[in-house]
């Protein structure tokens, strides 16, 4: 059985951050044993410093939040990023190309970025109708990432609207097969986590990772060896 804490990509995304803010939540990352930690570009190699050593996954964030960079300069995100001792990457897909149609672009820029990192493809599911929750999931199959994830910062599905999301990560279980699928956005608490596990989600991101675990406390929670249902 796996831990709580297992399931969780903790994350501090916020612009401005001081390298002892960074240092405080990655140091909580490892006492806490998450599966990873992720970050902004600037910050990854203040995580990466304090974290070398245990066996959280420093995440970077690239191009938050619809993907509007050129493919070269996100490119250079992720190879900065990977010279700067990320383990992965979140890389929000094109997500104005998609909606746009041009899923071959879309497809083209991720194979060649899934070639520098492990990497998890955001493609802003509160952005989607639920037949393009499906076709994006598809193409992130074929890009050869590890995982197909939800949203990142400027969500626009906000608290009140999990079971929505919740119904995105269904989708997306069923439309990527083989694929880990990440749920993030909005996920505050023991049973939010739940609600995303058990709609199919492999990795809960949140930047309340600290406080659902110590809501645990006193209780016998556990995780089943797939991920997928927490008891």
């Amino acid at each position: 059985m796996n831990n709580i804490a297992g399931l969780i990509d903790q994350t501090y995304l916020k612009k401005g951050a001081s390298e002892e803010e960074i240092r405080k939540v990655a140091e909580e990352a490892k006492e806490y044993g998450f599966r990873g930690f992720c970050v902004f570009p600037e910050h990854t190699k203040i995580a990466k410093e304090v974290l070398k050593d245990s066996r959280v996954k420093v995440t970077t964030l690239i191009d938050e939040p619809t993907g509007s960079s050129s493919h070269d300069n996100r490119k250079k995100m992720i190879f900065s990023a990977k010279e700067n001792g990320s383990d992965e990457v979140d890389v929000v897909m094109k997500i104005d190309n998609f909606k746009n149609g041009r899923y071959y672009e879309v497809l083209e820029d991720l194979k060649d970025i899934c070639k520098i990192l492990p990497t998890k493809v955001i493609i802003g599911s509160g952005y989607l109708t639920d037949e393009e929750i499906k076709q994006a999931s598809e193409i992130v199959k074929k890009s050869g990432a590890i995982c197909v994830k939800t949203a990142t910062v400027n969500d626009p599905l906000d608290h009140t609207e999990l079971p929505e999301k919740a119904k995105h990560v269904k989708i997306m279980k069923e439309s990527a097969p083989g694929l880990l699928v990440k749920a993030a956005g909005a996920i505050r608490t023991l049973s939010d986590l739940k609600m995303m596990v058990q709609a199919g989600a492999n990795i809960i991101g949140t930047s309340s990772g600290k406080e659902i675990v110590d809501e645990t406390k006193g209780q016998e929670i556990k995780v089943s060896e797939d991920w997928r249902k927490v008891e």
